[in-house]
This record gives C-alpha cells, sequence and structure tokens, in this order.
C-alpha cells in the first residue's frame, strides 16, 4: 500500500457546505488510492493499471477543482486537492524507481 495515503480517516467527514461535499470527493479518492500496492507491482501490466489509477484521479481531482472554483472556503478545496497531486505525484516517481530497480517484469 502506498503509505502517504493511509492516515486519512474518511468516516467522520459529513459535508454541510459545497466546499466541504468537495473536499469529501476528494477524500473519497485518497481513500481509493490508498489501496494502492505498489509492492504488488510485478508485470509491465501492473504498472499500467497502477499508472492509470493515478492519472485517473488526478483527472478527477482537476475536474472537482474546476466545479468547486467560485465555491465559498475554496481554499479548503485547493489545499486538499494539492495534498493529493503532490501524493499521487509521490507514488508516481515510486513507480518510476520501483521501475529502474528492475523490479517490473516486461
Amino acid at each position: 500500500m502506498f503509505s502517504a495515503f493511509s492516515s486519512m480517516d474518511y468516516r467522520f467527514i459529513r459535508a454541510r457546505t459545497p466546499a466541504e461535499t468537495a473536499v469529501k470527493r476528494l477524500n473519497g479518492i485518497g481513500e481509493v488510492l490508498s489501496s494502492l500496492d505498489i509492492a504488488a507491482i510485478h508485470t509491465q501490466d501492473d504498472m499500467t493499471r497502477a499508472l492509470w489509477t493515478l492519472d485517473t484521479a488526478d483527472k478527477c481531482i482537476r475536474m472537482i477543482l474546476s466545479e468547486f472554483r467560485t465555491a465559498p472556503a475554496k481554499e479548503q478545496v485547493v489545499r486538499e486537492a494539492a495534498r493529493l497531486v503532490d501524493l499521487i505525484e509521490l507514488a508516481r516517481d515510486e513507480i518510476s524507481n520501483y521501475r529502474e530497480r528492475g523490479r517490473v517484469l516486461s
């Protein structure tokens, strides 16, 4: 599991405002990403799936940002989105390093 996503607590988030709804959606993306197991990447197909998951999450984050761009308290949304995008980049780097160390089979 990519550990950067595992410290989030998703169960107690209740949306009261549009910004909270956006943050809740972003947290849901983080929850999905927390199940990404980089150590389980053994083949090129595994790597492709992991990268596809990261790319899809990144696109979803950008959609949420655009949807809530004008909402009050958008700073909270932007902060959470930026944090997730940073974690996605870390995961991509980790996957690239994994490949460079020769742990992925063709």
